[in-house]
């Protein structure tokens, strides 16, 4: 992948954090995108240029559309247009039923989750697609076992905003397939980062950890794995696909 370039949402921590760096081991330029936690992007492009890659951090907020389109063109500015795009920003709320669900908050996960990775893809499409005089591309969406099993009683907004990105997934692989572009997606389950404390449920795997078959949290180095192998020419005939990373959950 030497000299291609990928833009990672929400790539500051995490999941983003670890596509970050294997996709810098494995040649990509990275533009890490992140909303406010600038020290630990720019601590995580340190790291990468330290290990002899390429990459930049850039502030922007995946609900705003004209973020969006700010992140795509500082991208381009530095390493030209992408060949790869994962939209891994998301944000899940505060745990609870939805009866009692803060109407701002809903708001906030539907503009972030979906219509956040719906910018990104139209960003994306106008530079990979060959109809517009790109070389193609791959996309590689964040969605999250939550879309099927619908996560009752903890963030089932949170689910239906991974729902849409399934769908989205699949309507877009269709769309673009002919124009040198792949789109998939990722649906990870349980995974061991700083998320479910901020979502105020600290001690959620160690209570959950026994309702997955391989009795255990992923880490966040096995869910890149997975987006990388999308990415990849490994992956040449896969597009359309929700790859299910969840340890049989």
């Amino acid at each position: 992948m030497t000299g291609r370039s990928i833009i990672i949402t929400g790539g500051g921590r995490g999941i983003g954090a670890a596509t970050a760096c294997l996709a810098a081991a494995r040649g990509y330029a990275v533009c890490i995108n992140y909303r406010s936690n600038e020290e630990a992007a720019s601590d995580l492009v340190e790291e990468i240029l330290a290990g002899g890659g390429q990459a930049f951090a850039y502030q922007a907020d995946m609900a705003c559309r004209e973020d969006v389109a700010d992140l795509f063109k500082a991208a381009d500015e530095r390493f030209g247009p992408p060949f790869a795009l994962v939209n891994n920003a998301a944000i899940a709320g505060r745990l609870g039923r939805l009866e009692d669900a803060n109407p701002a908050m809903v708001e906030a996960v539907i503009d972030t989750n979906v219509k956040g990775v719906i910018w990104c893809c139209q960003e994306a499409v106008r530079r990979m697609s060959r109809n517009h005089g790109g070389e193609g591309g791959a996309i590689v969406n964040l969605s999250s076992g939550s879309a099927t099993i619908g996560s009752p009683g903890q963030y089932v907004w949170y689910a239906a905003s991974k729902g849409a990105v399934d769908s989205l997934t699949i309507g877009l692989a269709k769309e673009v397939a002919a124009e040198g572009i792949r789109v998939n997606a990722v649906a990870p389950g349980f995974v061991d980062t700083e998320m479910h404390a901020a979502y105020g449920m600290p001690d959620r795997i160690e209570k959950e950890a026994g309702s997955v078959p391989i009795g255990r949290a992923a880490t966040a180095d096995e869910i890149a794995k997975a987006i990388l192998w999308l990415l990849s020419e490994e992956a040449s005939y896969t597009t359309g696909a929700i790859l299910r990373v969840a340890g049989g959950r």
